[in-house]
């Protein structure tokens, strides 16, 4: 009873939304009429005429909200995904029905597969969903990636349980209407001229209280979408489901920045279809806790103050109140929702056409391997760079210094125009080794004016890791040009190198050990002339 007051209350507050933009209509055209037939005169006609133009302008833009306001039920243009048809892909579609024959609702006309962790149905609805319409589904291929066929389940139910409305079917009404309302407030805020912000603030500050108001009514028709869920798919495949969302979220945000966009700075892609389907692999690299791993030491994201979610912990827990099913078919063993898909590789290559911009089409492709080398080289051209640089600044100070000191040898000095050589390594080396690390190429690291302040052990400790990545990025270097580095894309880690096992194993205490405050190159120097020796090179640029 308390549920159906406050959907009663909603309604009412939802109808003033619309009916406040008619209001101020009338009120404008009663003062236009007033000031036409009774208030007109000759003396201040000018200022009456203002008037005038600045309530047709407000009547302009208020038409324009209560147009958005009917028009936020319609389903917008096709979305950048991949429209299947049930022959195309037969075993997805089953599911869709029969999760929509559970939950006694129609089945939608459109299906599309997107590059998103989400899924949903949109419906193109008149007054807010009371006439109904042509419905869209709209599925996640990493959502499919990353969930087992019974987790899918409870997924498709409980966004058809939206719909399903067994309390009221003014809930639904009351959810649309919030999604109506912020539409029409964003109509507002994207207007260019102060009577757009002015008639904005207004409605916007009705928005605020009807969504406070209605946001219990929001938070409890997704409880009972998630009920819906529990009835046909089982409780504790539900409760998986919503563990493994906020997993997904995490790993394909992580996929799509370490793997996908590699090859940015180069201007390659990766093959076709592996733009989006590489996420498939991680997902294999990655079983259970391992995937977990990557939402470590990370606070979930601050909920919107009107989102109608109820936290993620509220909503398992009401779930788990029910008995456990037997047996139970959220078990990591079941078979993943990703073999449904018939010809996967084509519908991933197809989500590219429709998701990478125009311009992607003349970047080059480049298999995973050869992007991970690529990559690794640009990263370690761009950790050596700074340290190679102060190094060479440092040499030339000092070589200027030295001809100073000796003006009759000065010809005998070749003079760069151009900038200073960069040194390779055994150059940066050999000026550790000549006490030049913290008394000249130190200072000359790119630093924060605030770091610059520091000094003593203080400026060394702060400095001393860019320094050891500089020289980890000079061996990487070498390693790769005398062909004893090997590229690993590490879908369980990180892309990168492998480098032979006495490197793996030693280089690290070599690094530390030349840019200790003593320096000591020995260490790092005896790996250069080792086993696994490298050409010693004679020059850099």
């Amino acid at each position: 009873m308390i549920l159906r007051l406050r959907v009663a209350r909603a309604i009412v507050l939802l109808v003033g939304f619309w009916l406040m933009g008619a209001a101020l209509l009338a009120a404008m055209g009663v003062l236009d009429r007033l000031l036409l037939t009774r208030l007109f005169t000759a003396q201040v006609a000018g200022l009456e005429g203002v008037i005038l133009a600045v309530t047709v302008l407000l009547a302009v833009v208020i038409l324009r909200g209560m147009f958005a306001f009917v028009r936020a039920g319609r389903l917008g243009p096709a979305p950048q995904g991949v429209a299947v048809a049930p022959k195309d892909q037969p075993e997805l579609w089953q599911q869709v029905h029969a999760a929509a024959e559970a939950t006694g609702e129609r089945p939608p006309d459109e299906l599309y597969l997107v590059a998103e962790v989400n899924a949903r149905v949109a419906e193109q609805s008149r007054l807010l969903g009371l006439l109904p319409g042509r419905r869209r589904m709209l599925l996640g291929l990493p959502l499919l990636a990353g969930l087992t066929l019974p987790q899918l389940r409870a997924v498709l139910a409980h966004e058809f349980g939206h719909y399903a409305n067994l309390d009221t079917r003014l809930g639904g009404v009351v959810m649309r209407g919030r999604n109506a309302v912020l539409h029409t407030v964003e109509v507002f805020s994207r207007g260019s001229t102060p009577l757009h912000h002015t008639i904005g603030a207004l409605y916007l500050g009705y928005a605020r209280m009807f969504l406070r108001t209605s946001q219990s009514v929001a938070r409890h028709q997704e409880l009972a979408a998630d009920q819906v869920a529990v009835r046909y798919a089982g409780r504790d495949a539900t409760a998986a489901a919503l563990r493994a969302l906020p997993v997904l979220h995490t790993a394909h945000t992580h996929y799509l920045q370490t793997y996908a966009d590699m090859g940015r700075q180069l201007e390659a892609l990766p093959p076709a279809g592996e733009v989006h389907g590489g996420f498939v692999r991680m997902l294999a690299a990655r079983p259970g806790e391992r995937l977990a791993d990557l939402t470590a030491g990370q606070r979930p994201p601050r909920p919107h103050q009107y989102d109608s979610h109820p936290p993620t912990a509220e909503r398992i827990a009401l779930v788990e109140k029910h008995p456990a099913d037997e047996p139970a078919d959220g078990s990591a063993d079941a078979p993943t929702a990703f073999s449904l898909l018939r010809d996967p590789n084509r519908v991933f290559t197809e989500l590219e056409a429709h998701t990478l911009p125009p311009e992607a089409a003349r970047l080059r492709r480049m298999s995973w391997d050869d992007l991970a080398m690529a990559r690794a080289i640009l990263d370690a051209e761009g950790w050596a760079a700074p340290l190679r640089l102060a190094v060479a600044r440092a040499l030339r100070s000092k070589a200027e210094r030295a001809d100073e000191q000796a003006p009759t040898h000065r010809a005998d000095v070749p003079v760069d125009r151009e900038g200073p050589e960069l040194p390779t390594l055994e150059e940066v080396l050999d000026a550790f080794d000549r006490g030049l690390l913290w008394t000249a190429v130190a200072d000359r690291m790119p630093k924060h004016p605030q770091a610059a302040r520091l000094v003593g052990p203080s400026a060394r400790n702060f400095i001393r890791p860019k320094i050891f990545d500089g020289l980890a990025g000079l061996v990487h270097l070498r390693l790769v040009e005398a062909g004893l580095a090997a590229p690993d894309i590490a879908w369980s880690g990180r892309p990168g190198l492998v480098l032979p096992e006495v490197w793996e194993t030693g280089m690290d205490d070599a690094l530390d050990a030349a840019v200790a405050d003593e320096p000591d190159t020995a260490p790092l120097r005896a790996l250069l002339a080792g086993p696994d020796r490298v050409p010693v090179q004679s020059g850099g640029s």
